[in-house]
């Protein structure tokens, strides 16, 4: 897999691939349609960030390129990869608790706060893209 050079596209099975950790300025790309919203990507080496019609979906630090993702109510599912770990953030329900698995791996239960925000850290140095299931319990 490889960085989207266009910053974010939708794929021909219909999910949204966007990121560029290769990129030495902060490079945005606003207004994108997608499924009826309007998405801005912000990405370079240092941060991707993610938001549908102005609300805040993904962020991860450093930056790094998600492939296949999708979200409904009760699941989120992609593939991530970058040149070093990464914390990542996704906005989701308030106060609900989720089940995490990162390349097949239950790694737990664990519960978003008041804003929604669920913080999860993914081991991605030298490795090929880790896919990372988040669905609701």
């Amino acid at each position: 897999m490889a960085v989207i050079d266009e910053l974010i596209r939708e794929e021909e099975n219909g999910s949204l691939s966007f990121g560029n950790y290769e990129l030495t300025d902060k490079t945005k790309k606003d207004g994108f349609e997608y499924n009826g919203d309007s998405y801005k990507i912000k990405t370079f080496n240092e941060i991707t960030k993610l938001e549908r019609n102005g609300m805040f979906v993904y962020e991860s630090v450093p930056g790094t390129v998600v492939h296949d993702f999708r979200a409904t109510d009760k699941q989120v599912m992609f593939k991530v990869e970058g040149p070093a770990d990464a914390q990542l953030t996704l906005e989701l329900e308030a106060e609900s608790e989720y089940k995490v698995h990162v390349d097949d791996v239950y790694v737990g239960k664990m519960k978003t706060n008041l804003g929604g925000k669920l913080n999860i850290s993914v081991e991605l140095e030298d490795k090929d893209p880790v896919s990372v299931v988040i669905e609701k319990n």
